[in-house]
């Protein structure tokens, strides 16, 4: 295959600025000590770490013809990711945020939606789309045209040429479960925050939200759970908590997308489940490390190192394995 990760989805400009406590009244200023600005997203992160950790990576959503398209373009053209299935939209802005980063690490943001509602994948690009080792759509949610019968079409298209599927979500609603729910057959691995999949599921304990996942078809789900790790969940009854990596947190921005490329670089690797859910974590950490999504991630060796010298939160995972 051509590509070790095609990305599809949710790409976005973030400007960043931290620290935040609150936004001036009138028209007046506050002082911040960092201003930054990042390609951010469900793909769009997770596009940057992959090729940071040396994957091979295709691009696949919609930009404007602004100028935060043309710099996301010239961004992720820095890493080496192939922009060429990177949509211009007409009518549409690039999907572009302001973040507003509090001193612990939280950023409320304020987004516009922007050319990710707007681009579709055709017919005769399914071709080049779907020429990789791991498929990835991260976003479902907020793909106006891609989200339902696309995307279901897309994914069950992959499955068949023998591709690993991995599906992440944009800020889940129940009312996005439909959407959810149709691509799960032909997921191996769904990856949303915890707070993602009890909003879909209705359902609050890990352990019974992997069961109802699992019984809707999918492979596996792993669930990021913050300060509390990581929650794996196979339906060949596997499954295990791994710990959070112990960091002072800078900005979680993309922490989440950066748990999904870290993952899949495992999986390329062909890393065991435990040890690629650990490179999740600790790409996820290293995220935390900096202003802005990737920030505090640089290469490969670097995150293998960075798992070496830190202690988890907790002394170690705890594993259940299948009978």
């Amino acid at each position: 295959m051509t590509y070790d990760y095609s990305s599809i989805g949710f790409y976005t400009f973030d400007c960043l600025a931290r620290p935040v406590t609150a936004i001036p009244p009138g028209g007046h200023t506050y002082f911040v000590d960092d201003i930054t600005m990042a390609v951010s997203g469900a793909a769009g992160a997770a596009a940057v770490v992959a090729a940071k950790y040396g994957l091979s990576v295709l691009a696949v959503g919609g930009i404007g013809d602004d100028l935060m398209g043309k710099w996301v373009i010239e961004r992720l053209g820095h890493f080496g990711i192939d922009t060429s299935m990177m949509q211009l939209c007409p009518g549409a802005g690039t999907s572009s945020s302001i973040v507003t980063t509090r001193p612990d690490g939280q950023r409320p943001a304020l987004h516009m939606r922007g050319a990710t509602g707007a681009f579709e994948i055709a017919a005769a690009d399914i071709d080049k789309v779907l020429d990789a080792r791991i498929v990835h759509i991260g976003g479902t949610g907020l793909m106006n045209r891609m989200d339902g019968a696309p995307s279901f079409a897309l994914m069950a298209e992959a499955k068949r040429r023998g591709c690993i599927t991995t599906l992440d979500v944009f800020a889940a609603d129940r009312k996005d479960m439909a959407n959810v729910a149709g691509l799960l057959p032909n997921t191996d691995y769904f990856i949303p925050s915890i707070e993602e999949a009890q909003a879909l599921s209705g359902l609050s304990d890990k352990a019974d939200i992997g069961k109802f996942f699992v019984d809707l078809g999918v492979g596996c789900i792993v669930m990021t759970m913050g300060a509390d790790g990581a929650y794996y969940h196979h339906r060949d009854g596997s499954c295990f908590q791994m710990p959070a990596f112990g960091i002072d947190v800078v900005c979680t921005c993309g922490c989440g997308d950066a748990f999904n490329a870290g993952f899949a670089t495992g999986l390329v690797k062909g890393m065991n489940p435990e040890d690629c859910v650990r490179l999740g974590q600790a790409s996820s950490a290293l995220n935390a490390t900096g202003l802005g999504s990737q920030a505090g991630v640089t290469d490969f060796p670097a995150a293998l190192d960075f798992i070496a010298r830190t202690q988890p939160k907790i002394a170690a995972p705890s594993i259940a394995r299948a009978v």
